[in-house]
């Protein structure tokens, strides 16, 4: 829109499109594999799905502190390229690139817990994506200007949340898998506090209202194993440490 040639809408849109039929297909066929495990071997794909997840995350939170400055040019300058070229491949390239991987980071999250809670991930999806599309509409209609650096900003901490709570849950099934398998990790795999209250019906309890939306949103276990908090932790502070550096004010010489 911005370089006059909307009529090259449909290569952005086709590519968005088929981003997200690729995006479906790699969600289907994990539903296939998945339904197709038993034991141990379910609790080591959810373990490693979900610390895909997280270094997919990660990578997205690097990037977002790299190019918060320079995205929005990076991008109209390759569109331009594409277009004076005539290369309205190009368009529908990069549309395809930033959906799907947007779309394969979204699998790989929602695999875990569709798996446990199928009809409350479905609810959770349809209510994202409609705040995306109202979203979306205010910013084609001009009514709300986005501030990418600030976006980047506030989406990578809800990133990091997410991400540090994924690692400790594919920890978690990780460990389990291990036991079942006769494993023993020792004082790794040995409960390091435990918080739950004794009723399992208690708001509180990881299985309660509050406590089942905080292990869904932050990772929390009111039991976690030693291993588990190691790599909360040391996740928070690696990549926090990270985010402060990515982020922080410019600095401008004054004269």
């Amino acid at each position: 829109r911005k370089i006059g040639r909307t009529e090259l809408n449909r290569y952005l849109l086709a590519g968005s499109l088929a981003a997200v039929l690729a995006s479906l297909a790699l969600g289907w066929a994990i539903r296939l594999i998945y339904g197709e495990l038993e034991g141990p071997a379910t609790q080591v794909f959810e373990g490693t799905a979900a610390l895909t997840a997280t270094i997919v995350l990660t990578y997205m939170v690097f990037w977002m502190g790299r190019n918060a400055r320079a995205i929005r040019h990076e991008i109209e300058q390759r569109v331009d390229i594409a277009v004076s070229r005539g290369q309205t491949y190009g368009i529908f390239a990069l549309a395809f690139v930033a959906v799907v991987r947007e779309g394969i980071e979204t699998v790989l999250f929602l695999t875990g817990v569709f798996f446990l809670d199928p009809s409350g991930t479905v609810i959770g999806i349809t209510l994202g994506i409609g705040t995306v599309l109202i979203l979306v509409m205010l910013l084609l209609k001009g009514t709300y200007k986005l501030d990418i650096r600030r976006f980047f900003k506030y989406s990578s901490i809800l990133l990091v949340v997410l991400a540090a709570g994924l690692a400790g849950f594919g920890v978690h099934e990780l460990i389990e898998a291990s036991e079942s398998s006769g494993v023993q990790l020792g004082l790794l795999s040995q409960e390091a506090f435990n918080i739950n209250p004794a009723d399992n019906t208690d708001i509180f309890h990881e299985k309660g209202v509050v406590g089942s939306i905080l292990r869904a949103l932050v990772g929390y276990d009111g039991n976690p194993e030693w291993l588990r908090v190691v790599v909360y932790l040391s996740y928070w502070t690696i990549v926090g440490v990270y985010l402060l550096r990515a982020y922080r004010p410019v600095q401008t010489l004054q004269r």
